[in-house]
């Protein structure tokens, strides 16, 4: 038997192991999977992913408006126009169909299967392949993008709708970083330590630099260590796939408040695996195919300042 029928053979094994069902992982391994996507990602590891049982699932909103508490009387309920009802909604996240494509050679293949690390190596190549675009398209979702991926549903700044200030086109500053905060609901400012302020690095960037240009220690701190910068208790982080190119001439981002956990990002359980091998260029091809979606759970709580300037 050649070298390279037996590498097939042992492939070929080693596939059938790691997928089954029609190519569908099985339940241990598509949990993995959606944990090892969260690890090499930014954006997922921040907001709240699910494992959804189906294609679509409702989500539950109920809130209570106003105050609850009356003056009572002892030994009496209260009056029926003093009782307070919760109000409840629900939003639907709809998943959609999402594929990608991995290639390996045969010396990456042989390797990792005389090495006993083919599972491990496939599970994590397909995880580091689909992190990023999944980062992406939960920023940058826009169903009336002309770019069919990201067209595929609206994501976490085409959803802030409710709550908006303006920049006015110049770079991040204090002034809208307060303004926002002062945009949020009241009820929601209560959970201030959750909440973060997220937009691009190089809005992020020249905020920093504005903090520093103070010439105190603390500005010192900002530029020379890298610490964190924050106003009041909520950290102002930097998102790799957040636009900096949105607006004429091109030059603006938008920065986002919110408690990241508000924003639900659901990866359908059946992630299915396929394989072929394209002999003309010693390869195995492996491709990937998962249905996900992304909803606000109450986009209410949620404050996106637009027009600022990046340099």
């Amino acid at each position: 038997m050649t070298p390279n029928r037996t590498l097939m053979e042992k492939a070929d094994m080693q596939v059938a192991d790691l997928i089954s069902d029609g190519g569908y992982l099985q339940d241990e391994q598509a949990n993995k999977f959606v944990v090892d996507l969260i690890k090499e990602s930014v954006v997922l590891k921040m907001i709240d992913v699910r494992g959804l049982k189906s294609h679509t699932q409702l989500i539950d909103k109920i809130g209570i408006d106003g105050r609850v508490l009356r003056p009572g009387t002892s030994g009496h309920a209260l009056p029926e126009a003093d009782r307070v009802k919760p109000t409840t909604d629900q939003v639907t996240l709809t998943t959609k169909l999402m594929k990608g494509e991995i290639r390996l050679n045969d010396e990456l293949l042989e390797d990792n299967i005389e090495g006993g690390t083919f599972k491990t190596t496939i599970t994590g190549m397909m995880s580091e392949h689909v992190a990023l675009d999944m980062d992406f398209l939960a920023v940058n979702g826009d169903t009336a993008s002309a770019d069919p991926f990201t067209a595929l549903f609206d994501g976490m700044l085409k959803l802030a709708t409710s709550h908006v200030v303006n920049a006015g086109g110049v770079p991040l500053t204090k002034a809208h970083l307060k303004a926002a905060i002062k945009a949020m609901p009241s009820q929601y400012n209560r959970m201030k330590a959750a909440q973060r302020f997220l937009t691009s690095e190089d809005a992020e960037l020249d905020y920093r630099d504005y903090i520093a240009d103070r010439g105190t220690v603390l500005g010192d701190k900002y530029l020379m260590d890298e610490a964190p910068v924050k106003y009041g208790s909520r950290p102002i982080l930097p998102v790799p796939v957040f636009p900096d190119d949105l607006g004429a001439p091109s030059v603006h981002t938008n920065v986002l408040l919110l408690d990241p956990k508000m924003a639900r990002w659901g990866i359908w359980r059946k992630v299915r695996v396929e394989t072929d091998r394209d002999i003309t260029t010693g390869e195995w091809i492996m491709v990937v195919t998962v249905r996900a979606g992304f909803q606000y759970k109450e986009e209410d709580a949620v404050v996106k300042i637009i027009n600022v300037k990046t340099q």
